[in-house]
């Protein structure tokens, strides 16, 4: 994991000030991250003073942020293909490169605009919106946003939005999978709503498509389980440096699941929401509805 670049971000080049090991705060930060345990307890786990082991975790997260791009990247040419495949091996659900959730990530009330992030369930948090394959590879993410903010605004706000209108971003007229909460596209598939008269057709398409989107479910308390920080309440003030310490925390998860490292998953709840629609996008709408309809028949 340590290569000459990274280590060269965590050492302070300030003649009379040298700073402890790369790997001493390597250690640090992923124990901070890994954990639930206080400032105190790390700075007497590793026999360091609080400022420094608060620099350590940040530099840590930075160089990691830095370097982000390496180790999550959007699926293509053969890799697309493998994922596909892999998701229709699990869940019998057709041309899938991805699935698309968000979660909540619990903060302490910042001192500016708190009640901008204050969420649905009435406690302060930042958001993080994942896509993930069918290993739970993190392919895309989106974090730092407050709160209170909707998810599909989240979702607009994101490059996976613009992926939609990028054919080539899905090949073989392939697509991602997301619940309720996403308005339907020609890429981005959602359940049928269950108005109580769904057809066998339909509730099996629905059954097919849970069974792939619960990777992402999975991929989410697989980051949390390991990175058990973000299952608390994120151990810092600082608003703009909370999305770093957050893709750092999917650094290191993407890094354990290339690794083959397993863990117990642990389950995370989530809520769900409305979509929307608009008269102005009829056509394409019933394009997508189409595509839903056309897999639905064909499973």
């Amino acid at each position: 994991m340590m290569n000459s670049k990274v280590i060269s971000d965590l050492v302070r080049h300030v003649p009379g000030c040298p700073t402890i090991s790369s790997y001493h705060q390597l250690m640090i930060a992923i124990w901070k991250m890994a954990t639930t345990d206080s400032y105190r307890s790390v700075c007497d786990r590793f026999n360091v003073g609080r400022a420094t082991a608060v620099r350590a975790v940040r530099r840590v997260c930075h160089a990691l942020f830095r370097r982000a791009s390496r180790f999550m990247q959007w699926p293509t040419g053969d890799g697309a293909i493998e994922v596909m495949r892999g998701f229709e091996r699990a869940s019998g659900f057709p041309k899938t490169i991805g699935a698309i959730d968000g979660t909540h990530i619990r903060i302490n009330a910042p001192k500016q605009n708190p009640v901008d992030y204050i969420n649905r369930k009435g406690f302060h948090s930042v958001q993080l919106q994942l896509v993930c394959d069918h290993k739970a590879l993190i392919t895309h993410y989106y974090a730092g946003n407050p709160g209170s903010v909707h998810d599909q605004r989240i979702f607009r706000l994101s490059e996976v939005a613009e992926y939609l209108n990028d054919d080539n971003a899905f090949p073989e007229d392939s697509h991602i999978l997301g619940d309720s909460a996403y308005e339907i596209h020609q890429h981005l598939l959602t359940p049928y709503r269950d108005n109580g008269h769904l057809s066998e057709k339909q509730k099996k398409y629905n059954y097919r498509q849970s069974a792939a989107r619960v990777t992402v479910e999975r991929c989410i308390g697989l980051l949390k389980g390991r990175m058990r920080s973000l299952l608390n309440c994120l151990p810092m003030a600082r608003v703009d440096l909370m999305a770093e310490y957050i893709v750092a925390c999917c650094v290191i998860h993407n890094i354990c699941i290339l690794r083959e490292d397993e863990i117990t998953i642990i389950t995370i709840p989530k809520p769900n929401d409305e979509n929307n629609g608009n008269n102005s996008r009829e056509v394409r709408r019933n394009a997508r509805i189409l595509k839903r309809d056309i897999i639905m028949n064909s499973l």
